[in-house]
């Protein structure tokens, strides 16, 4: 095997000797490469090169010139090959399928012809947005045997109907997949499969939701899964067809339904084993993929010699052996131009590989849960951006991360590092550096990405009923000991989300660092600023019973209105990157909601004359009736004072500047899941060129460390296994961030923390008060805890969207916790 020549007596097989020959005095230039040889015989240097390529051990005979580049792209060359040659093959063994090359050679898209109503394509390749009441459309390509499969990616969650037809399904505005003879659909909103008529099946499905359809048409059968799950066989003896009249793939949305189309230009989320995609990857895929593998295997050996680093260089010294590091480079260069050099032939696959094979790799590497792999990421960073294609990689890999946020699902036995937290957090470390920042922020999709980015994806009754067997509440018919695991659920759930708010926390702190290079000079912030503010624009019917097209999913809203409320109430901790953004200069470390006393709004930013703004109901009414009962010119500010804090007791008033801290900074049970470690470490990247400060110590003024009293002895005491997160261990800013000077002309597009605070209520409007209203619609007894739009108890708000209770009603579906467990 490759590996048994790797570890010999301690001594790591990326060794090797290189020596002066006695002719070097007549050829000064030429070094030749000598094998290290044990008593065993292992020659270090050829074991290295089979282990990283994985070949046979001993297959590569004794090396007689250096390892550079040009060698180690040769053995790729020749090792690799049959790769190259039996992904062409597969792409020649097509039978069964026919595409009408309407969007070019190979390539599947919809068929325009087919359109009835209005679909749009809203982002390329494949997501589209029905603008009618009823839209439907069909692919450009049919299959008439085999197994074949598509997925479809939900970003909403309302009527669609997914499926396949034949050319003799007739798509009218009430019409669609299903409705007609040989036309099959599945629809998760209604919960029923369609064929000329409805029958129950499968289960409802939620935004974020994967949707594989699949067609067996040597069984004559169509099935549905769910995330991978499937839903079972929906249509048996389905119609024989011929060659150019088979089953299209096709769909039909409901007015503002969204979805995203994968036939297989980018890796299937959940393939299905047996079936193929209708578009068939590049042949040069599976050679990329290898090259990855070999990249991969190389950082695997580099782990190892940091882990006997002294030993090694112990050896190194007595026997003149030249260190790991030295073959390292070539290597991995040699590997990294062969990559390149392939995808630069075959431009067409940057897509499939940057969203599989790349992300793959860059995951793997840098670790799904904590401690990430930050030094071996960032030294594969560096190297890959000396390529000029590595841009579009990136690009890819962005887009296939912020996806990858849409679509994660909770899982018990991964929290805390659950549902979006590794894309997140991979995201936020290259995010780190100014190129790729740039990157990301010039790309037409930079929004629609960052809103990608805050996305949470829900559990459906059937998700909850498997994570939550049993829910308990005091007076309940429940067993009392369904409590403790009801509580061990929970708080599970509690530290997961916990741990992505940190990495949106940490997201929106490096665009909102960030300084775009246009002119006039800008701040920090207005990048931040310009987001929310089209953010707001086009989310204004999102309170609505029938929501516009082109809103955003409701998780996005609440993540965000979670940030800034955090950055409101603790602050943002940037350091002094924040002086911009504070109107107020006493009391830094205590956040803008809890200075309180007295305080100048002006009241121009609330009430001009934006169109985000106007079109927005409001805390106290419409923009009108605001501006008719507070007249204001643009300069006029109106001085406001309040008192922060809460009431504890009868007595006494409890703030921030009392010995007792509020309920939002006081110590508690649960603080033993919530607080970050008081011990900084100090994370400093070999390969990094930007400053390091160890994160202070968290602030005593720390608005989500709420009093949670429900939880019992055994949980709050129970110690965390968790390793710290990347925010816990440092912020790092953005590699070489311009500072501009107050003096300058800056742009007056400048974010303000009373700006903020419009927002946030703007978000309170627009995407939390329609959740409790549902809530209260849902369930009666809610009216119980006495919660209005205009009477806010301080205690339970933070406790509300903070901690436990923001699982069960922000993030939980209610209705269908409670179809699961109905109260009594």
């Amino acid at each position: 095997m490759a590996e048994d020549g790797l570890w010999i007596g301690g001594l790591s097989s990326g060794l090797a000797v290189i020596l002066k020959g006695e002719d070097d005095r007549e050829n000064s230039s030429k070094t030749r490469l000598v094998s290290y040889c044990d008593d065993f015989c292992h020659q270090s240097v050829e074991r290295m090169i089979e282990y990283v390529f994985g070949l046979p051990h001993k297959s590569i005979g004794p090396l007689t010139s250096p390892v550079d580049s040009n060698f180690v792209r040769s053995i790729a060359k020749s090792e690799f090959s049959k790769f190259y040659e039996s992904s062409g093959s597969l792409v020649r063994n097509r039978d069964g399928l026919c595409i009408y090359n309407g969007c070019g050679p190979l390539v599947i898209g919809l068929e325009d012809s087919s359109i009835c109503g209005d679909i749009r394509i809203i982002k390329s390749p494949l997501l589209v947005e029905s603008l009618a009441m009823f839209s439907s459309a069909r692919a450009n390509a049919c299959v008439w045997k085999g197994k074949w499969m598509y997925e479809v990616i939900l970003e909403t969650s309302g009527v669609q109907q997914l499926g396949w037809v034949t050319l003799s399904c007739p798509f009218t505005e009430h019409k669609g997949v299903g409705d007609a003879d040989d036309s099959y659909a599945f629809d998760g909103k209604r919960v029923k499969k369609w064929n000329n008529k409805a029958e129950e099946y499968g289960q409802s499905w939620v935004v974020g939701d994967v949707i594989g359809c699949c067609i067996d048409l040597d069984y004559d059968e169509i099935s549905f899964y769910r995330n991978g799950i499937s839903l079972g066989v929906a249509f048996h003896e389905i119609h024989k067809m011929g060659p150019g009249l088979g089953y299209y793939p096709a769909i039909s949305l409901s007015q503002g339904e969204r979805c995203e189309l994968n036939f297989g230009s980018r890796p299937f989320k959940y393939p299905i084993e047996g079936y193929f995609p209708i578009q068939v990857p590049s042949s040069v895929t599976s050679f990329a993929t290898q090259l990855l593998q070999c990249l991969s295997r190389l950082l695997d050996m580099q782990r190892k010699e940091q882990g006997d680093h002294a030993s090694v260089e112990k050896l190194r010294r007595l026997k003149r052996f030249v260190s790991f590091e030295e073959l390292f480079d070539p290597v991995f260069h040699g590997i990294c131009e062969e990559f390149f050099s392939i995808l630069e032939a075959d431009a067409g696959s940057l897509e499939y590989i940057g969203q599989g094979p790349f992300m793959s790799f860059m995951m793997e590497v840098f670790g799904g849960q904590a401690p990430h792999d930050y030094l071996s990421l960032d030294r594969a960073i560096n190297v890959f951006l000396d390529f000029e294609k590595s841009h579009l990689l990136f690009e890819h890999l962005m887009n296939a991360l912020s996806c990858g946020c849409k679509t994660a699902p909770f899982v018990l036995a991964e929290c805390p590092y659950s549902g979006s937290y590794s894309y997140l957090a991979l995201a936020c470390h290259i995010l780190r550096r100014e190129k790729l920042m740039m990157l990301w922020w010039k790309s037409s999709d930079f929004e629609f990405l960052f809103e990608g980015f805050l996305s949470l994806k829900f559990p459906n009754k059937e998700d909850l009923e498997c994570m939550m067997p049993s829910v308990w509440w005091p007076g309940s018919s429940e067993d009392v000991s369904c409590e403790s695991g009801m509580i061990l659920t929970t708080t599970a759930l509690s530290k997961a989300i916990s741990k992505i708010e940190e990495k949106h926390r940490d997201l929106c702190r490096l665009v909102i660092q960030f300084i775009p290079p246009i002119a006039p000079p800008q701040l920090p912030g207005s990048v931040f600023r310009k987001f929310l503010q089209n953010l707001l624009l086009k989310n204004r019917g999102a309170d609505r019973n029938v929501l516009p097209p082109g809103v955003s999913s409701n998780s996005v809203l609440v993540s965000l209105y979670t940030v800034i409320l955090h950055f409101l109430s603790e602050g943002f901790g940037m350091g002094d990157i924040c002086g911009w953004l504070k109107s107020c200069e006493t009391d830094p470390d205590v956040g803008f909601l809890h200075r309180g006393g007295q305080q100048s709004f002006p009241m121009y930013l609330f009430l001009k004359n934006d169109p985000h703004r106007t079109g927005i109901s409001r805390l106290g009414g419409s923009y009108n009736h605001l501006l008719k009962s507070n007249p204001a010119k643009n300069e006029e500010a109106e001085v406001i004072r309040w008192e922060e804090g809460c009431m504890d007791d009868e007595e006494t008033r409890v703030t921030h500047l009392t010995r007792q801290k509020p309920c939002c900074c006081s110590s508690s049970r649960y603080d033993d899941f919530t607080r970050i470690s008081k011990d900084p470490i100090i994370y400093t990247a070999k390969s990094s060129t930007g400053h390091c400060n160890h994160i202070p110590e968290r602030s005593a003024h720390v608005a989500t460390e709420c009093s949670a009293g429900t939880l019992n002895d055994e949980i709050a005491n129970k110690p965390s296994s968790s390793d710290q997160s990347e925010s816990e261990l440092d912020y790092r800013p953005v590699q070489h961030v311009m500072i501009v000077p107050r003096e300058c002309n800056v742009s007056s597009a400048t974010l303000t923390e009373e700006e903020l605070l419009d927002a946030l209520l703007l978000l309170y409007h627009i995407g939390l008060a329609p959740n409790f209203k549902q809530v209260r619609k849902q369930h009666g007894k809610f009216s119980s805890l006495k919660f209005t739009s205009f009477d806010v108890d301080e205690r339970f708000c933070f406790y509300m969207f903070v901690n436990l209770i923001s699982i069960l009603l922000c993030f939980i579906d209610v209705t269908a916790l409670t179809e699961i467990h109905p109260l009594s």
